[in-house]
């Protein structure tokens, strides 16, 4: 049943999904000393982020730099590094002795996982006054009731698609089935367009379409079992692995989609859409912003529409139910009092709400910000995400890390002719059985 939800119950739904990964932890302590206790101490932050293109790059600075002014104790070294880079950047640095002060953190099992390292710095203490403002979406950066992390945004993944090239293919509304996206891909290759883009060289956009096929076939408790559990011995774990192959069957994608990056370049599949060169994309709601260096039309936005994936006949899982998750930022133990502070600052409404209006972000973490929301398509993003019964945390970072990175590089591999809708399901099990 697909209910209206609040605001809080919407930030709920997210915070179970990223949480019922978590194992339990037995943390190795970090035997150097940490920054000074004596928040009026001058310290320095290493920042390390992923808005290595403006507007991102230059938003991320002017608030580094406001803060700053307010605190002239605090000053920043800011790091900026392409989405994927960092991901790397940040595995290497916490088995090193100096990680970055303040880096990006996607929450979930990714995060009980790196919390292993006894580097990452518990700011349960230093948040609780205030982080019951965000709902309870923050607990998504929490691990067995300790919060590591703040969240700035919140996700979900859907189509972006170009009204005007479905115009000219004679589809009059955006498909809510199986069946009317595969009439539309036929529609669109009639009129010579190449239906939808992918960014198969960076694998993660594969992993969205047998995400989506699988919370569509799968049962609600399935899923959360299977993420809580870690036992992929449901069916339906093959039936959308079937699913996926029928649909990759149908050739939707680019030419040459496996060597296509996700958001670099204008020939990225963010920037096939963005210029026109393709109809669709399924991508999280940060591609709207993502687009804009990508392309040379200003007008790119006002040509775009959203949809949410659509129903698949016979599934099992609950109608309305989204793949998502969202942005935030954990503490080095090093990093001292002064990070804590600095994440409450970030999650403010003011710098929340600059966030949005400035397409740094599409949804702000604070429910207090949504109002700054002015696209249209975005605001169709997050009246879908405010209805949604259940969000789905994207499951490579759902999962431990290495269970979610072989999962993933299953799901390339069957994206590239290889392995078996069961292949993917045993990839999952054999992971599970070597971490």
């Amino acid at each position: 049943m697909n209910v209206r939800l609040s605001t809080p119950r919407r930030l709920a739904t997210i915070a179970i999904a990223l949480a019922v990964a978590v194992p339990s932890l037995t943390a190795c302590g970090d035997d150097e000393p940490g920054s000074s206790s004596d928040p009026n101490a001058a310290t320095t932050l290493t920042w390390w982020h992923n808005g290595a293109q403006d507007p991102g790059k230059g938003v991320w600075q002017s608030i580094a730099d406001q803060y700053h002014a307010e605190h002239p104790n605090v000053s920043f070294k800011v790091e900026p590094a392409q989405n994927e880079a960092l991901k790397t950047k940040i595995s290497v640095a916490l088995q090193s002795p100096n990680p970055p002060s303040i880096f990006q953190q996607w929450g979930g099992g990714a995060l009980a996982t790196q919390v292993q390292s006894g580097k990452i710095m518990d700011i349960t203490d230093a948040t609780s006054s205030w982080i019951k403002e965000l709902g309870a979406g923050a607990t998504g950066w929490a691990v067995e009731g300790k919060q590591y992390g703040v969240p700035f945004g919140l996700h979900v993944v859907g189509f972006w698609y170009r009204t005007d090239l479905f115009q000219q293919a004679g589809i009059t509304a955006p498909p809510t089935t199986m069946d009317e996206l595969n009439a539309a891909v036929t529609k669109l290759k009639a009129k010579g367009i190449a239906p939808i883009a992918l960014g198969g060289k960076d694998k993660w956009p594969d992993a969205f379409w047998w995400s989506y096929f699988a919370i569509r076939e799968c049962s609600l408790d399935t899923v959360k079992n299977t993420v809580k559990n870690l036992k992929m011995d449901d069916p339906c774990w093959v039936k959308a692995g079937e699913d996926l192959k029928a649909f990759l069957d149908t050739k939707p994608f680019q030419d040459a989609f496996l060597g296509t990056p996700a958001q670099q370049g204008a020939g990225s599949s963010a920037g096939l859409v963005a210029n026109g060169k393709a109809a669709m994309e399924l991508q999280g709601d940060w591609e709207l912003p993502t687009m804009i260096p990508l392309t040379e039309d200003k007008e790119y936005a006002k040509k775009l529409g959203w949809f949410a994936f659509p129903t698949v006949a016979g599934g099992k899982g609950t109608p309305g139910t989204a793949l998502g998750g969202g942005d935030g930022y954990s503490c080095a133990v090093k990093a001292g009092p002064a990070c804590a502070d600095f994440l409450k600052y970030l999650a403010s409404v003011p710098v929340q709400t600059k966030l949005v209006q400035s397409n740094t972000i599409s949804l702000p973490a604070n429910p207090g910000a949504i109002s700054a929301i002015q696209d249209p398509s975005l605001k169709t993003v997050q009246e879908y995400l405010n209805k949604a019964p259940y969000i789905q945390t994207y499951f490579d970072q759902a999962l431990p890390t290495s269970v979610g990175q072989a999962l993933n590089d299953a799901i390339a591999d069957f994206f590239a002719g290889k392995g078996s809708p069961q292949g993917i399901v045993d990839a999952f099990n054999k992971a599970v059985a070597n971490k």
